[in-house]
């Protein structure tokens, strides 16, 4: 699997492009902002964009959705308890970032679906805490999971934002790691990528799910 990284915007969010080795087809994870760069690189890819997939709707991974979504035609799927949120984007954006266009997703989704997308086998997981509706895309085929701000490199999601909530986003972690494989590559919303049991012996924060 080809997975294209890309760290975005002011608080340097990760977006990814990701397509099977070779093939045409790729999906776009959390375009969080500097649409015109990414929009050049999927130009450059060659690729036809099949999906913009988001974990959650804070506006640093979803800045770039309404550009990248029109210039492309890819359907956007949103957590469906958060796409009010998406379609009324500037409401919900702090003070301090630059005006964001809002957007009304054509698909949601909340846990538990399988999608088949660019060729592309994709498990939504229902991963909350650090926003009430956040889902983490898991390729088993690929054993890769795109995490957004819920599991990072020595680090987990804050939850002091609004709806964010400490004990659901441990639990949201503790089910990843006792559901997936230790050899799973993490693909966070930022910093840099990692493995499920990487974090299970070094992340300060994971101490409690030490043993399996």
């Amino acid at each position: 699997m080809d997975v294209k990284s890309f760290t975005v915007g002011p608080l340097a969010e990760n977006t990814y492009l990701v397509r099977r080795n070779g093939a045409s087809e790729a999906v776009i994870v959390d375009p969080g902002d500097e649409a015109p760069r990414l929009l050049g690189a999927i130009e450059d890819a060659g690729v036809e964009l099949k999906a913009i997939l988001l974990t959650h709707t804070h506006i640093d991974h979803v800045g770039a959705v309404a550009p990248v979504a029109r210039a492309t035609g890819a359907p956007v799927y949103c957590p469906q308890t958060e796409a009010f949120v998406l379609a009324d984007i500037q409401s919900w954006t702090p003070f301090g970032f630059p005006p964001a266009e809002s957007y009304e997703a054509e698909k949601t989704v909340q846990g538990g679906e399988r999608l088949d997308l660019a060729g592309l086998g994709i498990d939504v997981i229902f991963t909350p805490g650090h926003s009430p509706g956040h889902v983490s895309y898991f390729i088993a085929d690929e054993q890769a999971l795109f995490s957004g701000d819920v599991l990072f490199q020595n680090s987990v999601g804050r939850t002091d934002l609004p709806g964010g909530d400490g004990p659901t986003l441990m639990r949201s972690i503790a089910h990843l790691l006792d559901t997936l494989p230790d050899e799973t590559t993490v693909y966070p919303g930022h910093m840099g990528a990692t493995t499920l049991g990487r974090e299970r012996v070094n992340n300060p924060f994971l101490g409690q799910f030490a043993a399996r």
